[in-house]
């Protein structure tokens, strides 16, 4: 992976398993040990799903450009869609505590999409490849 996209990466799971780990303990002391599963669960399926998911738009981007916007709009809504299937998969389990998986999915979710948000907007990444120093420039207009 080029630095730029671990930079993003890595600016985008931080702040995400901070808010997993706020969730985990907030879900202990409300729903106690399954509760506290349920959270670190949401945090490690959220996390895989939306770290995958920002590796296959990178290499979209890189190999096909012209389809990375159809393409980041597409992931996204199998993103969410994967996210619902598996909060109905888990729904009624009793490993862990359903509605504190459920809350910290979401809000681990959010949290990851909102920082990847700030971390593409501070990213400072050339739309432009620059013309190396001392070459000049091929004539492309009418020459008369």
């Amino acid at each position: 992976m080029p630095s730029n996209d671990v930079r993003i990466l890595l600016q985008a799971a931080v702040p995400t398993a901070a808010v997993g780990a706020v969730a985990a303990v907030v879900s202990a002391v409300v729903a106690g040990g399954k509760g506290a599963v349920g959270a670190v669960v949401a945090t490690v399926v959220a996390m895989l799903f939306m770290g995958i998911g920002l590796y296959v738009l990178q290499r979209t981007a890189k190999s096909l450009p012209h389809l990375f916007q159809a393409m980041g709009l597409m992931l996204y809504a199998a993103q969410i869609l994967l996210l619902f299937v598996f909060l109905a998969a888990f729904k009624n389990t009793t490993l862990f505590n359903p509605r504190s998986f459920a809350i910290t999915l979401v809000a681990v979710t959010l949290a990851w999409i909102a920082a990847q948000t700030r971390a593409h907007m501070k990213a400072k990444i050339l739309y432009v490849e620059p013309e190396p120093k001392g070459e000049k420039p091929e004539k492309t207009g009418h020459s008369s």
